[in-house]
């Protein structure tokens, strides 16, 4: 008897088991959260491609695939989300197939830049939305010392490009980046903003530091709410000076300012009272300071297409050999420091692409290289105990 009904208990046993098992089988699995993107990317065939020259959007989605009149509806959805007048040529473009007949997309994903991009759902209910990958923006320490250039220094250091463009914008006023010495450093703090591990913008230089031997320039990120200057030195000075350092940016010196230089085509030695900058055909090339435009045109003298520039306090400024003007740029007219009035070239008695470039104080010729730069406005009085405070944080910082 008590045989059968441990039996009984037994079988009831592994009877409820198997219940309990049954039921834990029937509980589906939960769905994945949905991606930031707004769908599962790898469950589709993803086919990448470009716009084409002289496609526009419905084109674009009729070649993709995308079956009936869903082009012209999808369009018609796009309203303030995508502005199809934008479409470029050459933007990568994704499409999301179903399977390898890859016949109709699900989904068409429109690259707009590194960070977003436009989502168009092909299928079944139509939608559009925008995508912004995740920003990462990290503080960073600029340390280089110049070997060669501050390009190829920097890229050696394992820095992006996008770096030198920030320092220039900031040190053009203050330092010639033409004449860049061995063991010059440059130092700078600044925030970097990446995307999927790339960086693809530097937002801020908050500091900047330059040796040259004995001379030391610091440029600090200070703005008074007044619209103007960002950048001061430890004084209070403005960065901002009356001239530019150079009137291009990214180029080299390739005849500097002498009474005595043998002519490279005439062979004859004679004063070369300008700085040649060699650039490719092309390099915009910028006003030195503010001026009004004096002469606009063809050189008899060898200069090929030239501008002068007058500007205050008795200086004046040329630009030669250059293979055409700038947007607007004429005899008479006003220009404001950093505009474009011209592009390299090699027009005139030249040898190849490159600047001649000229200065004169009060009518007499001086190196451009060695032109003492009055600052812009200093920095107001009450802000300069702050900025001193800043400046000791940044070099702290900077160890």
């Amino acid at each position: 008897m008590k045989v059968r009904t441990y039996a009984i208990v037994f079988l009831s046993v592994l009877a409820l088991a198997g219940c309990r098992n049954r039921n834990k089988e029937a509980v589906p699995e939960p769905e994945p959260e949905l991606p930031a993107i707004g769908f599962f990317q790898d469950r589709f065939i993803a086919d990448t491609t470009t716009v084409h020259d002289s496609e526009n959007i419905t084109s674009l989605f009729h070649r993709l695939g995308v079956p009936g009149d869903s082009p012209y509806r999808l369009v018609s959805l796009c309203d303030t989300i995508f502005d199809v007048r934008k479409l470029r040529a050459g933007k990568q473009v994704v499409a999301y197939y179903p399977d390898s007949a890859r016949t109709a997309p699900e989904y068409i994903v429109y690259v707009n830049d590194r960070v977003r991009s436009t989502v168009f759902q092909c299928r079944d209910s139509l939608a559009i939305w925008i995508y912004d990958k995740p920003v990462k923006t990290e503080r960073k320490i600029l340390d280089v010392t110049i070997h060669s250039s501050l390009w190829s220094d920097l890229a050696h250091a394992g820095y992006p490009a996008m770096l030198i463009a920030s320092l220039e914008s900031i040190f053009e006023w203050t330092v010639n980046f033409f004449g860049l010495q061995e063991g010059d450093r440059f130092r700078a703090i600044y925030d970097q903003k990446s995307v999927d591990g790339e960086p693809f913008e530097i937002s801020m230089v908050h500091f900047g530091l330059y040796d040259s031997g004995s001379t030391r320039k610091a440029a600090i990120r200070f703005d008074q709410g007044d619209g103007g200057n960002k950048y001061w030195d430890e004084n209070g000075e403005s960065m901002k000076k009356a001239f530019l350092k150079a009137p291009l940016q990214f180029s080299r010196i390739s005849s500097r300012f002498s009474y005595a230089r043998k002519h490279p085509v005439t062979g004859k030695v004679r004063p070369h009272t300008a700085v040649d900058y060699a650039a490719p055909t092309g390099t915009p090339v910028r006003a030195l300071g503010d001026g009004t435009v004096t002469l606009c045109g063809w050189d008899p003298t060898g200069g090929g297409n030239r501008i002068r520039i007058k500007h205050a306090g008795g200086y004046e400024t040329c630009y030669m050999h250059l293979s055409k003007f700038g947007s607007g740029i004429r005899s008479g007219v006003r220009v404001a420091q950093g505009q474009v009035i011209g592009y390299v070239g090699a027009t005139g008695t030249a040898t190849g692409p490159h600047l001649d470039f000229r200065v004169w104080k009060n009518g007499t010729p001086v190196d451009p290289l060695k032109i003492i730069s009055p600052p812009a406005e200093p920095l107001k009085d009450e802000n300069l105990d702050s900025l001193k405070v800043l400046y000791g944080k940044y070099m702290e910082e900077l160890g």
